[in-house]
C-alpha cells in the first residue's frame, strides 16, 4: 500500500501504519498543515474552508477528521457532504471561502482516499505553494486555536442545485434545443457521486436517465477509471434501452466519457475535441490540452481558424497556460473538460451540458458526430532503467537524435513527426521513461512505442 505526498495532495490507502498509508494521523497532519498555511497567508483572523467529499467508503471518517482538525486551528468549516470535485472548487468563490478540501482519490479504487488543496478562487494551489504546506507538514509547526476560538461547523445541502443553476445560465447550453431532441441517456456513476449531481442537471435538459451505479455507496462495480475495457455493462445496457448515448463518469465526476448508440465508445480523447469543436464554431480562439493529449484537439481548432497550444501534463498546467492564453476551453484527453466560463477545474457536468447542445445542433447520432473528426490511436508504454543510468542526460541524447523534427521540452520530450507524435516523460520516484505515442492505427501507434524503446536502448 502507499502514501504519496504530492505538490496538489496527499494520497493512500485507507488503514496500516502512519508515514507509510493514509492513517487518521497523517490526515490530521495534512490538515493541519493547509489550515495553518491559509493562515500565515491571509491577512485576516476568521477564516472559512468548504470541504466535499465523493461516496467512497472511507469518506466520512476522512470528512470528519479534516473537519475538527480545522475547527481545532480556529477555522470555520462548511461542509457539503457528499459532492463533486467541480461543485466543491464553485461553492469555494460561492460562498467566498479563503480555500478547499476535496476529499476524493479521484479513479483510485476504492481503498484510496485523498485530501486535494483548494484556494480562494476554488482552483488547485500552486506547485510552489504546495511545496510549502508539505514542509509545515514535515516540520509539524501547528499552533491550535483555545476553546473560545474553536472554529464554527456547517452543512449545506444546495451545492448541486447552484452548480446546476450556473451551468443552465451559460449562454452556450441552449435548453430548449436540447429538450426538443428528448435525449434518452444511460448513466453509469461507479456508485458514487455523479448518481447524484448528473440526473437533476439532465431533468432540467429534458433528456430521459437510464441509471446504471448510481448509488453512492462507494462499492464500485467496476474499475473506477473510465476506459473502454472497464465499461462492458453501459455499452450492452445503451443497446438494450436504445439509448442515444452513454455517460461514464469517474467517482468524483471530473473525467467524462461518452458511449455511442451502438455501444461503442466515443473515445475519451475526443470529449475535450466534441466540445472545442461546439465552441469554436462560435467563438474562435485558443484551445489548450497537454502535450499526452491527442492531435485532434489540434487539427479541429485549426480548422475553425482558431489556435492550439499544449502545456505540460497536470491540471495546474493547463489552466495556467489557459489563462496565459485567454483560451475558450481547454482541458485533458483523459476527459476533463475546463471551461473558463464557469471555472477553472475539470467539470463533467457543464461538460455534458455542452456536449449535448452540440449533438442538438448538429442534428447527428453520436456515431455519426464522431465520423467527422480525425480518428487517431494512441499507445502507451515504458522502459525500465537501471537506477545508475541518468534519465535527463539519456533524455538529452533523444532530442539530440531527433533535432530535425518539431521538439519540445516543456514536459520531457515531446517529438512531433507529420503523421505521429512520441512523447517521453520520466517518472519522478523511479527509473522509468514513459512513451506516449499517437499515430492513425493502433498497430503504428504501438510500433512508434516500441521503436523508440529500441533507438533508447541503443543510445544506453
Amino acid at each position: 500500500m502507499a502514501l504519496i505526498k504530492s505538490i496538489s495532495g496527499i494520497r493512500g490507502t485507507i488503514g496500516g501504519r502512519v508515514n507509510d498509508n493514509l492513517t487518521p494521523l497523517d490526515i490530521v497532519k495534512f490538515a493541519s498543515a493547509f489550515g495553518t498555511w491559509l493562515q500565515n497567508n491571509k491577512n485576516k483572523k476568521d477564516l472559512t474552508l468548504v470541504i466535499g467529499r465523493d461516496a467512497r467508503i472511507s469518506g466520512q471518517m476522512v470528512s470528519s477528521l479534516v473537519a475538527s482538525t480545522l475547527q481545532g486551528l480556529g477555522i470555520n468549516v462548511v461542509d457539503l457532504g457528499l459532492s463533486t470535485t467541480p461543485t466543491v472548487e464553485i461553492m469555494v468563490p460561492e460562498l467566498r471561502a479563503d480555500g478547499g478540501i476535496i476529499l476524493t482519490a479521484s479513479h483510485n479504487p476504492k481503498q484510496w482516499n485523498a485530501l486535494k488543496l483548494l484556494n480562494d478562487k476554488g482552483e488547485f494551489i500552486s506547485g510552489d505553494n504546495g511545496a510549502e504546506v508539505l514542509a509545515l507538514a514535515e516540520n509539524e509547526d501547528f499552533c491550535y486555536a483555545e476553546v473560545d476560538d474553536l472554529g464554527q461547523y456547517e452543512t449545506r445541502n444546495d451545492a448541486f442545485d447552484i452548480h446546476i443553476k450556473q451551468i443552465l445560465d451559460l449562454p452556450t447550453v441552449h435548453v430548449e434545443a436540447i429538450k426538443a431532441k428528448k435525449f434518452k441517456v444511460v448513466l453509469d456513476a461507479v456508485n458514487s457521486t455523479g448518481g447524484i449531481s448528473i440526473p437533476p442537471l439532465l431533468e432540467k435538459l429534458g433528456v430521459e436517465v437510464v441509471k446504471l451505479y448510481c448509488e453512492p455507496t462507494g462499492q464500485f462495480p467496476h474499475n473506477p477509471e473510465p476506459l473502454k475495457e472497464h465499461l462492458g455493462d453501459i455499452c450492452e445496457l445503451v443497446v438494450r434501452e436504445k439509448a442515444d448515448l452513454g455517460i461514464v463518469v469517474d467517482p468524483d465526476v471530473d473525467r467524462l466519457a461518452f458511449i455511442d448508440e451502438k455501444g461503442e465508445m466515443f473515445g475519451e480523447e475526443y470529449t475535450l475535441v466534441a466540445v472545442a469543436d461546439y465552441l469554436l464554431k462560435d467563438k474562435k480562439g485558443v484551445a489548450i490540452s497537454n502535450l499526452s493529449s491527442s492531435r485532434a484537439l489540434r487539427d479541429v481548432a485549426k480548422n475553425l481558424d482558431s489556435e492550439y497550444f499544449a502545456s505540460a501534463v497536470g491540471e495546474v498546467n493547463v489552466v495556467t497556460l489557459m489563462k496565459e492564453k485567454n483560451a475558450v476551453i481547454g482541458g485533458e484527453g483523459n476527459g476533463g473538460i475546463i471551461y473558463p466560463e464557469l471555472h477553472y477545474g475539470r467539470d463533467s457536468l457543464v461538460g455534458i451540458a455542452l456536449f449535448l447542445t452540440h449533438l442538438a445542433k448538429e442534428n447527428k447520432t453520436v456515431s455519426e458526430l464522431r465520423a467527422t473528426y480525425p480518428s487517431y490511436f494512441m499507445g502507451k508504454k515504458k522502459i525500465e532503467l537501471t537506477p545508475d543510468i541518468d534519465v535527463d542526460a539519456l533524455l538529452i541524447k533523444v532530442q539530440e537524435e531527433y533535432k530535425n523534427e518539431e521538439i519540445s521540452t516543456v514536459d520531457g520530450v515531446k517529438i512531433d513527426f507529420p503523421e505521429n507524435w512520441v512523447h517521453l516523460r520520466k517518472s519522478n520516484t523511479e527509473p522509468i521513461i514513459r512513451i506516449y505515442t499517437e499515430a492513425f492505427s493502433q498497430k503504428e501507434a504501438d510500433k512508434l512505442g516500441d521503436d523508440m524503446i529500441a533507438k533508447i536502448r541503443s543510445l544506453i
